[in-house]
């Protein structure tokens, strides 16, 4: 990125003096229309250098926890260049699962039981032909969770394993009921309030690989979960560390913010449908305690969350679901390493609502804050289908936290 910065520079100077060549003959020739692509060009180079193109922030809480990932992790110190064409925060967050590529995975499906009589779908990618962990009983674990209506099929999840593979690890994803095509059992699906799930996937996959190292990254949604789940549990977890991207620290601030006309349009109202569609094909289950009718009419997160979550979970009323969904109140109680990626022009998460102050409270706490990025963008290069920001920050967490974690305990 270093040599990109530097490649636009130059070439930001040789447009100069070409263009200032070309003005003096364009009057007299016909290189005016050249000239002024070429103007054009340098200034919008210029502006990019200059305000586009910066440092995240890194806030911690504690010096220990900032050394480690400076030295471990130095890709959340280094300029984020967002793709030239496409770095306003809609622009990458609509973008995104159309332009990155989808890598190859095969899965291994698991359905475990829950308490409840229930069952989850976990997809494993055992990685067993890893050289650098070939046993199978301390090769890393990666438990990667989707977004709101995200399942293993998802673009970011697949990367993530991608990058997980080539370390040598291995991950399950934890696909939330009733999204990933297998049948509901109770009448219960999830919200990012309720932990139990959670538990129940990390107790048992730890109990099958006791002595791996566990490590946990949620996007968007599923970032939420986790970091209720961590905040619930504080040092009592399996996981020795976690990493959550594009998290909505704020249930409140995130359901106002997208009920912004443009960002309704946009966004609000297809992931409304989305959430219907996850729950129609069950509502056999649902239609002795929930109106169904009602739900389906649904056209706002907050509606649907009004009229179906809310009453499924118990809660009395919508702003006490939305206040225990929100993790920005568990933060202080975290009590391993996490790393939390957001853009601060995400709209799904508003940039007054990310939780600075509490972060600098909890040594256990990382925030890396870019500037642009989106929601789950982080879209870089030219023409970004490999990798993003997003990927490079996984990949180097999870990495030095298998094999430098040590560290943090000796600073």
């Amino acid at each position: 990125m270093q040599r990109l910065a530097m490649d636009l520079r130059v070439l930001s100077r040789e447009l100069a003096l070409y263009l200032e060549h070309q003005v003096r003959v364009g009057f007299f020739g016909s290189g005016v229309g050249l000239s002024l692509i070429l103007g054009f060009s340098v200034a919008y180079a210029c502006y990019y250098l200059s305000s586009i193109a910066k440092k995240p922030q890194l806030v911690t809480g504690g010096k220990n926890f900032g050394r480690f990932l400076q030295d471990h992790c130095p890709v959340v110190t280094e300029t984020y260049y967002p793709t030239v064409w496409c770095w306003e925060s809609r622009g990458q967050t609509l973008l995104r699962p159309f332009i990155t590529a989808k890598p190859l995975v095969q899965y291994r499906n698991e359905l475990i039981k829950t308490a409840d009589g229930g069952q989850i779908s976990l997809d494993w990618s055992d990685n067993n032909d890893s050289s650098c962990y070939v046993d199978a009983s301390t090769r890393p674990t990666i438990l990667l969770l989707p977004g709101l209506t995200g399942t293993s099929k998802e673009s970011y999840i697949l990367h993530m394993i991608r990058l997980s593979e080539e370390l040598g690890y291995r991950c399950v994803v934890f696909n939330n009921r009733g999204v990933a095509g297998e049948n509901l059992l109770t009448p219960r699906t999830y919200c990012c309030a309720n932990t139990e799930d959670l538990e129940t996937v990390i107790h048992h996959v730890h109990s099958l690989y006791p002595l791996a190292p566990f490590l946990a990254a949620g996007v968007s949604m599923g970032g939420m979960l986790l970091l209720n789940y961590l905040g619930k549990t504080g040092s009592k977890t399996p996981l020795m560390a976690a990493a959550t991207f594009s998290v909505g620290w704020n249930t409140f601030a995130c359901t106002e913010s997208l009920e912004k006309p443009l960002n309704w349009l946009l966004f609000n109202y297809y992931l409304t449908t989305c959430l219907q569609s996850s729950v129609k094909r069950h509502q056999h289950m649902f239609v002795k305690e929930i109106d169904m009718d009602q739900v389906m009419k649904a056209k706002s997160i907050r509606e649907f969350d009004k009229r179906f979550t809310s009453v499924m979970f118990g809660y009395r009323t919508i702003d006490d679901y939305y206040t225990d969904a929100s993790p920005n109140r568990r933060l202080k109680s975290v009590g391993i390493p996490v790393l939390c990626l957001n853009a601060v022009d995400d709209v799904f998460s508003p940039s007054h609502a990310i939780p600075i102050e509490t972060a600098k409270q909890n040594p256990n706490v990382a925030l890396v804050l870019t500037s642009y990025g989106g929601h789950i963008g982080f879209l870089e290069g030219i023409w970004p289908r490999q990798c993003t920001y997003m990927d490079r920050v996984f990949k180097q967490f999870v990495q030095a936290m298998i094999e430098h974690g040590h560290e943090l305990s000796t600073m």
